[in-house]
């Protein structure tokens, strides 16, 4: 199976993300991730949706977006031609001896530490899946309370493919 990252322009009208996970579910597709949020123009919205198949489910799910009303411009993000980030916020269990080693492995990843308690800290980072993941499994060591991970967005490198509605 085969990932791909779109990057979805639609009219920011009221239940147009029902109507995009309502095709998805109807279908039978999956969603890896989405993320959805306006753009500089307050009539549309733009939305990245990961998702995954064979080339004939991607070229289907493709087809099917754009019938919706809704969507306005559909865009294929590839990953040596896009931008692709995710935000990530752990909840992590840290005694005063364990605080140091959290704050330095976050620094190595360039995180920032946005909360501290007496039992916890919160790290925020920004990054590309595999560096969100890495940046997991050197905290493994530790108990994560909670998790929460905003799903990717992206938008494509340079001028050429940029849509004026």
């Amino acid at each position: 199976m085969k990932q791909q990252i779109l990057s979805v322009l639609v009219e920011n009208n009221p239940g147009v993300l029902s109507h995009v996970a309502g095709l998805f579910s109807r279908r039978g597709y999956n969603i890896d991730s989405i993320s959805t949020g306006p753009t500089m123009d307050p009539r549309f919205t733009r939305l990245t949706i990961v998702t995954s198949g064979d080339e004939q489910i991607l070229e289907q799910i493709e087809k099917q977006l754009m019938k919706l009303e809704d969507v306005k411009h559909i865009k294929k993000l590839k990953v040596k031609n896009s931008v692709c980030r995710e935000l990530i916020l752990v909840k992590i269990r840290a005694s005063n001896e364990e605080r140091q080693q959290v704050i330095n492995v976050t620094e190595i990843y360039h995180g920032r530490i946005v909360s501290t308690t007496k039992d916890a800290m919160v790290v925020e980072l920004t990054g590309t899946q595999d560096k969100l993941d890495a940046f997991l499994t050197l905290l493994s060591d530790y108990e994560i309370l909670e998790l929460a991970r905003t799903g990717l967005t992206g938008l494509s490198r340079g001028t050429d493919d940029v849509i004026n509605l």
